[in-house]
């Protein structure tokens, strides 16, 4: 496993916020297009993960939010058309670009059925590739903008009631509590900052006051809610919610 950290770049500046800036995660077994591209997106500001495999890649998505995953279909071992459908079906709603060298119609549509947002054929132009990601991030950016209701496993959360419910059972929250749902929707699958949910739910960030209200939140939805699947802690970084947007 790879690990790329696309600030090599003279052209990014020090000041960017490393959280704020959109993360890319590369899966591919080429390791010369693994370093290709996380050269030319780093020098884009982009925050670049890279991976060799489907397990490699699976290790960074447990450890980190991406904004979009690259993937190339023909891989050893888990192939990426297969590990598209790996990932929708788990309820990840990243989106995915898959490359490949295969340029058939029916390549692109097992591709897409799989699961893909996009689809790109090997030789390809990087400043197409990074076209076709602004298009993807600014469209995913406008989705979370006005997000009303998200579902994560079998709960379903709508900012109009401010209950959490689920087929047998409905949990309402406090007005904390649904300040931060409301900031983890608006920016579902990526990674808040403490500050950041502090500021957005106006509240105090000091003595661990997020923490101590996240575990509240968690409680009333996570089946353990020491190892939480939907609303993540993500060390050093903050909290992110996994959760498909209704």
């Amino acid at each position: 496993m790879e690990f790329v950290n696309s600030l090599m770049s003279e052209n990014i500046t020090k000041q960017q916020n490393y959280t704020n800036r959109p993360h890319i995660l590369v899966v591919d077994d080429d390791k010369r297009i693994r370093e290709l591209l996380a050269r030319y997106l780093g020098a884009q500001g982009y925050i670049v993960l890279a991976a060799e495999d489907a397990a490699h890649a699976r290790e960074n998505l447990e450890r980190f939010a991406v904004d979009v995953i690259i993937l190339d279909v023909m891989m050893p071992g888990q192939n990426g058309v297969e590990f598209a459908a790996e990932l929708r079906g788990q309820g990840v709603s990243t989106p995915i670009v898959l490359l490949t060298a295969l340029g058939e119609t029916q390549d692109r549509i097992t591709g897409l059925e799989a699961g893909a947002d996009d689809y790109i054929s090997k030789p390809f132009e990087p400043r197409e590739l990074l076209l076709r990601l602004e298009v993807i991030i600014k469209r995913t950016m406008q989705k979370h903008v006005n997000v009303s209701a998200v579902r994560f496993g079998p709960w379903v959360y709508e900012l109009d009631s401010q209950m959490i419910t689920s087929e047998h059972e409905t949990v309402r929250l406090t007005s904390t509590e649904v300040l931060l749902m409301k900031a983890l929707m608006a920016h579902v699958g990526q990674v808040l900052s403490r500050d950041e949910l502090a500021s957005f739910c106006g509240i105090d960030a000091g003595e661990r006051t997020i923490d101590v209200q996240v575990t509240r939140l968690r409680k009333k939805f996570e089946e353990d809610s020491k190892n939480p699947r939907y609303l993540q802690t993500i060390r050093g970084k903050g909290y992110r919610l996994l959760a498909d947007v209704l």
